[in-house]
């Protein structure tokens, strides 16, 4: 069995080996961003992100991934709070599965997944790089690997989430069997990082659903 880690995920390798599709309309991710648009941001949320945002445009050519992360993209999802009575928010977690004759494996920067002490079922998983695409990766695609082997831990049948960010630049990421679709780019360093916010507030509404569904056994 070849093991493959999620950090050499590519296009290439996650159409060819893994048969994923990329799809460029997607009702889902539609519903997705129409929830979120549902969402509001109060002042106190504002007022924070405004600040972190003034940190983002200073420093973030200078952060490295970790500083990224400490700095803008925790307190992001610390304010959105992931840590719910059906899931929680885990970071640097292994995650693995087989597939085939291959071996996933690897480490994502954050999971959003059933559990408390450790993760698992996981529903959302999201990988940040500095501040551009690395040679041998990217995010996005080093997500969708980590989301396909979500897809295999999941006793239901529901699309999997992803973030995948680049320095500034976010993309939101759905995978539903073997098609994904790869929303377009958002700029946290402009009225975007409001959207940002929101969306992954519309998401944490979704996750619940999911989540009270994989509880009862509802899911299909």
């Amino acid at each position: 069995m070849e093991t493959l880690t999620f950090g050499k995920c590519t296009k290439t390798i996650l159409k060819k080996t893994f048969g994923l599709r990329q799809i460029w309309q997607s009702e889902q991710l539609d519903a997705w961003l129409t929830i979120a648009e549902t969402q509001k941001i109060d002042a106190f949320e504002r007022e924070l992100l405004t600040r972190l945002q003034h940190t983002l445009i200073r420093r973030v050519d200078d952060w490295n991934e970790a500083e990224l992360s400490e700095y803008f993209i925790g307190p992001i999802i610390a304010l959105i709070d992931f840590n719910t009575e059906y899931f929680s928010a885990f970071t640097q977690r292994p995650l693995e599965t087989e597939i085939g004759d291959y071996k996933l494996m690897g480490k994502p920067d954050m999971l959003v997944a059933k559990g408390e002490t450790e993760p698992e079922i996981p529903y959302v998983c999201f990988q940040e790089y500095k501040k551009q695409i690395d040679p041998e990766g990217n995010p996005v695609y080093q997500a969708l690997g980590e989301m396909l082997a979500a897809r295999e831990l999941n006793p239901h049948s529901h699309p999997i989430y992803g973030v995948g960010v680049i320095g500034k630049l976010w993309h939101f990421i759905l995978l539903d069997g073997h098609d994904y679709v790869v929303s377009p780019g958002f700029l946290a360093d402009g009225d975007d990082l409001f959207s940002i916010v929101t969306i992954l507030k519309g998401l944490k509404g979704i996750l619940v659903e999911i989540a009270r569904q994989d509880a009862e056994g509802k899911s299909e």
